[in-house]
């Protein structure tokens, strides 16, 4: 499973991202499971006009554990974890429905330069990179979608959130003087940019989930 851990880890660093990757890996990963299997999936959250099936939720709450383990920590009890993921899900999913109402779209020479740089990042070529996907049952494709679909999430929250925070001179200062001097104007000024969107984006990733419609179902037989 090294390749797995490889990838989901890349992304990660190279995008930013939140720390679990995106739901096209679960999708491939269900279209490979036996047809009994696939029959037997079931809704586990609405989410306005889409929905997140349970098998990408278990997907994702693997990932989640061994993420957490691959640093050393203890997860959280299984229900636990299975509830703070779908949460991350449905938040997720509600960024990538107002991308695509919003027509936002990735070029593809960005998205090419992304992947080579995951596969960069791990010290592979884009080749050796595929091959140690292709090892572990996925593809670079079913890749070059989940960062597709973070660099749209990324371009949404530049737009909805990055483009109205400013920062003024005076904040700077006293940046500055907090520092004791440390640092020049503009590593303070970009600390301070970066202090404010982690704040906005939060209250905003708030704002758009309260006013989504989303119907839980984990407890649905």
């Amino acid at each position: 499973m090294r390749s797995r851990r490889i990838a989901t880890l890349a992304l990660t660093l190279c995008l930013g991202a939140l720390p679990l990757a995106g739901q096209a890996q679960d999708a491939s990963e269900a279209q490979r499971q036996p047809l009994g299997r696939q029959q037997l999936d079931r809704i586990v959250a609405v989410v306005n006009e889409g929905a997140i099936m349970a098998s990408q939720l278990e997907n994702r709450v693997a990932q989640a554990r061994q993420q957490l383990t691959g640093r050393g920590v203890t997860p959280p009890p299984e229900e636990t974890l299975r509830r703070q993921v779908l949460e991350r899900m449905i938040v997720e999913e509600i960024q990538l429905q107002m991308a695509r109402e919003a027509n936002l779209s990735i070029d593809d020479t960005e998205l090419n330069r992304q992947v080579r740089a995951v596969a960069e990042s791990n010290g592979m070529t884009l080749e050796q990179f595929a091959d140690a996907l292709e090892a572990d049952g996925l593809s670079l494709s079913v890749v070059r979608e989940q960062i597709r679909r973070e660099l749209l999430m990324r371009q949404l929250q530049q737009r909805r959130v990055a483009g109205r925070v400013t920062i003024s001179e005076r904040e700077v200062d006293r940046f500055l003087e907090q520092q004791e001097g440390g640092g020049s104007r503009d590593q303070a000024r970009q600390a301070l940019f970066q202090r404010k969107v982690n704040d906005e984006l939060q209250a905003w990733l708030q704002e758009i989930r309260a006013e989504a419609f989303v119907d839980i179902r984990l407890g649905a037989n």
